[in-house]
């Protein structure tokens, strides 16, 4: 649970540091940066399919070790608090599956919409390098000009925070890496990477939806 989680978390930096091309108006790096990336073939097929594998195995022990610890107790506790000493107890570490379904959901939603949507036969079009290609900028653009779905993300980004924000501590836990003393620059780390990600990727539709004017099509 804690490998495949710090994995998964290597790769939201990888996909942060990509989208951060979205700051730049006009979207041209932006598209040459996804032209690259369609480009590595079957690469990026291995890649997707490994990614994919990674999170459903993440999710199937998420839900196996939610599973035993509810069959372990045989009944809810009466109420919750922090038993104290090196626990880390809070809203984030006892809302992980709610998050977790929160982001599996979005995540669905998110390869729908922009892997398998509108692209060149619909009009999405641009040109990359002397070449016709998909326009996802476009795409993009105009997805955060609809404040429903700007919305939607942006409190999508805030699960993801809490998640990142317990799981980074309890990943390093889990594999046995914390001594005591390091325990609370462990969880200070987990903190400023989660609202480090979170503000990275939910600063993106706000700044296109609030500050970016109109695009231009071919």
């Amino acid at each position: 649970m804690g490998a495949s989680g710090l994995a998964l978390l290597g790769f939201l930096i990888t996909h942060l540091a990509g989208n951060l091309l979205l700051f730049i108006p006009g979207g041209a790096l932006f598209n040459e940066y996804a032209q690259k990336l369609e480009s590595l073939g079957m690469l990026l097929y291995v890649a997707e399919f490994g990614l994919a594998f990674l999170f459903v195995f993440h999710s199937v022990i998420a839900i196996r070790l939610k599973l035993d610890n509810l069959s372990a107790r045989g009944s809810k506790y009466a109420g919750l608090k922090s038993k104290g000493g090196p626990s880390r107890w809070n809203i984030a570490s006892v809302n992980m599956a709610i998050s977790g379904l929160v982001m599996g959901a979005f995540l669905i939603w998110h390869i729908k919409s922009m892997k398998f949507g509108p692209s060149i036969a619909q009009g999405y079009v641009t040109e990359v390098k002397g070449t016709l290609d998909r326009d996802l900028y476009r795409l993009v653009f105009e997805t955060f000009k609809d404040p429903i779905q700007v919305w939607l993300y942006v409190g999508v980004m805030i699960f993801l925070g809490l998640h990142l924000r317990h799981g980074f501590w309890s990943a390093f836990q889990s594999l046995g890496l914390i001594r005591p003393r390091f325990s609370k620059l462990i969880s200070a780390v987990g903190v400023f990477i989660a609202v480090l990600m979170a503000a990275g990727f939910l600063g993106i539709p706000l700044y296109i939806h609030f500050i970016l004017p109109g695009v231009k099509t071919l």
